[in-house]
């Protein structure tokens, strides 16, 4: 009967098993629907828009965020080693596809400055083995293509070809096939100085390992050179910065929104850098000519990706955790939902589309998604609007930007940092709260700071990793005291007025208990109990023989001069003032096959003392593990006297087995 039984069953499942693969393989114009209405989320909410309702707030939080980012993006161009226009192009793009297929109503997706930063790392590393000179200040190759590839070297040229670039197109047309070919790949990372723009140093662009403390060796051999010009501009820049940012932090709530600071500052510094000729007359350095219009798509170098794509891991963890995590918490502020997948196929395809339109890598930002929703963004409508704002600068406005000069640049970039060093403040209290977690952050930050990002960001993983397995070999334990008049007990050395369990110990153990620390466990238990069963059965023994070799000789005085019958008593040591003992398996998540072993040599070792050990509040988890392990016995008769859903329960038992 059970096996016609199990037969009946598995032909059932047999049966629904293709009935689902059948239905899930079928193509209907309702699936077909559905399918298209997922993947591009704007279908399902664009009609359902309330236009009265959410369309000025959406207009003023666009043109609020085009308004920053604008100058932001043509910041950020200098942390990714391109030139200006394809930061422009990547916040077009990626405002565009997000508006089609993010969930979220509110992030705002674009240039950031850790991914432009990651960016920038590979595309350096790439011009440097290519055998182009990563001095920001090279002069561009001119004149007919035999010039040009006169002035390249042969192992330059050779390298090009090998990428399938042209040699014409030199090192910024290269350049920008790495970041594309890397934003294909959704990839990677760097760390650049910008001190050397604010006082206008030429150094060598650094790259590699040890970048950040090169380029500050580099900066004060070089300090000599500094342009007086750009020291005065940078100076004036960030005081002007500055201000404007804590006065629009501390008055926020009577501003509807921020200040323009960027905007304002970067007009005001091209003007002066035009009228004033300080490119001519101070050799001061500046952005360059920045052409309108979209350049035609191009598809990334295959032979490019292949060079980048170790890179691009770092880079799609960043981000995507950090678009989730920004769609998460503001969904949950707004009272909607996201979906994660969604999200990873907006942002997955924010990187591949724009990658074709000679864009880079993008990610959600924090501070455009606190301006967004501070203006009164409703939808991703406002993404749009913002996307429209950056196609005005590309299609007409983009040359007057000429003359901006690169200090400038470099201090909008650290004022909008300046929240992050802000987080060295916290340092103290955070370590107060958490010493483990301070020491993780500091060995990131400073392996980041010193090496590099990626190495810095694998730097701290590790060493988190670590950490967890260092809390988990070496666990709090505590003996437990039961509270006055309850059925509660609690570590007897963090609460006072506990009363002990006459004949009973109750052992608490904060861990899983695995291979890792099986010792530890053992030794904290002997200690704690003031008790090792082994060498005490050790003792036992080599009592029991001399006692032997004593009767054999027939005296009737043992040993120590006692006789056979007190013999018995010396025999149960003193220090045992327990019959039982409770182990607390509430902060046992899991047991590996070392765990269990370990568990039953605790129960064989102490039954041969008369001591019974009985286990409390386990999980499923840990019980299913006894089980399979042979804990209670093969028909599991003995489970009932060996396991306990609570310390209570077990303590009760054991006081009235004696």
């Amino acid at each position: 009967f059970l096996m016609e039984r199990k037969t009946r069953v598995k032909i059932n499942r047999k049966e629904i098993m293709v009935a689902k693969l059948r239905k899930s393989c079928s193509c209907t114009p309702q699936k077909l629907k559905n399918f298209l209405m997922d993947f591009f989320p704007v279908l399902r909410w664009l009609p359902k828009y309330r236009c009265k309702e959410y369309i000025w707030g959406d207009i003023m939080s666009g043109l609020v965020i085009g308004i920053i980012l604008v100058p932001q993006a043509i910041a950020y161009s200098l942390l990714a080693g391109l030139k200006p226009i394809y930061s422009l192009y990547t916040s077009f793009f990626a405002n565009i596809i997000y508006f089609l297929m993010g969930t979220s109503r509110h992030v705002s997706v674009g240039i950031f400055s850790l991914i432009s930063l990651m960016v920038g790392q590979v595309v350096d590393r790439e011009l440097l083995l290519a055998g182009f000179d990563l001095n920001d200040d090279a002069p561009p190759a001119s004149g007919d293509s035999s010039l040009q590839n006169d002035n390249l070297s042969n192992t330059t040229a050779f390298n090009l070809t090998i990428a399938g670039i042209n040699a014409e197109c030199g090192k910024e047309c290269y350049a920008i096939g790495i970041a594309t070919a890397l934003t294909f790949m959704a990839g990677v990372y760097q760390v650049s100085a910008q001190v050397k723009y604010l006082i206008g140093i030429k150094i060598p662009r650094s790259q590699g390992h040890g970048m950040l403390v090169i380029t500050w060796i580099n900066i004060f051999r070089n300090i000599s050179q500094a342009n007086l010009c750009d020291v005065i501009t940078s100076a004036i820049c960030i005081v002007v910065l500055v201000t404007a940012k804590e006065i629009g932090d501390r008055y926020k709530h009577k501003l509807k929104f921020p200040l323009p600071t960027e905007l304002v500052v970067i007009v005001v510094a091209t003007l002066v850098s035009h009228y004033g000729k300080l490119n001519e007359v101070y050799a001061s350095s500046v952005s360059g000519a920045i052409p309108t219009g979209f350049i035609p798509p191009k598809v990334p170098e295959f032979n490019l990706m292949l060079r980048v794509a170790l890179d691009a891991l770092p880079l799609a963890i960043v981000s995507f955790v950090f678009t989730v995590s920004l769609s998460e918490m503001f969904a949950k502020k707004y009272a909607y939902t996201i979906r994660a997948n969604q999200e990873m196929f907006a942002v997955g395809f924010c990187n591949i589309i724009p990658s074709f339109f000679h864009s880079f890598a993008t990610s959600a930002a924090l501070a455009k998604t606190l301006v967004k929703t501070s203006t009164g963004c409703q939808t991703q409508i406002s993404g749009v609007v913002s996307a429209m704002v950056v196609l005005l600068v590309l299609l007409f406005l983009a040359p007057l930007f000429y003359s901006l000069q690169k200090c400038v640049l470099a201090c909008i970039i650290i004022v909008s940092l300046r929240g992050a060093l802000r987080k060295f403040r916290d340092v103290p209290a955070r370590y107060c709260v958490n010493k483990v977690d301070t020491l993780v952050w500091v060995v990131t930050m400073s392996a980041s700071a010193l090496v590099s990002t990626e190495i810095g960001l694998l730097v701290g993983i590790v060493f988190s990793m670590l950490c967890i397995i260092a809390r988990t070999q070496r666990p709090r334990t505590a003996l437990l005291g039961q509270i006055q008049d309850t059925s509660f007990y609690e570590d007897d050395l963090e609460y006072e007025n506990l009363s002990t369990v006459p004949k009973v110990k109750i052992f608490r153990f904060e861990a899983p208990l695995y291979y890792a620390n099986r010792n530890y466990f053992l030794k904290s238990l002997y200690r704690l109990t003031n008790l090792d069963p082994n060498l005490e059965a050790a003792r036992r023994k080599k009592y029991e023989k001399k006692e032997k070799q004593h009767l054999k000789k027939g005296n009737h005085k043992t040993a120590n001069g006692l006789g056979i019958g007190e013999t018995t008593l010396q025999l149960v040591p003193k220090q045992i003032d327990f019959q039982a003992l409770v182990i607390d398996c509430s902060s046992i998540s899991f047991l590996d096959t070392t765990g269990v072993n370990t568990l039953k040599e605790i129960l064989k070792d102490y039954k041969n003392l008369n001591i019974s050990v009985l286990l409390a509040c386990c999980n499923p988890s840990v019980i299913d593990s006894l089980q399979r392990g042979g804990y209670f016995g093969k028909d599991f008769g003995c489970m009932q006297e060996m396991l306990f859903y609570s310390i209570h329960n077990a303590v009760q038992f054991a006081k009235d087995q004696k």
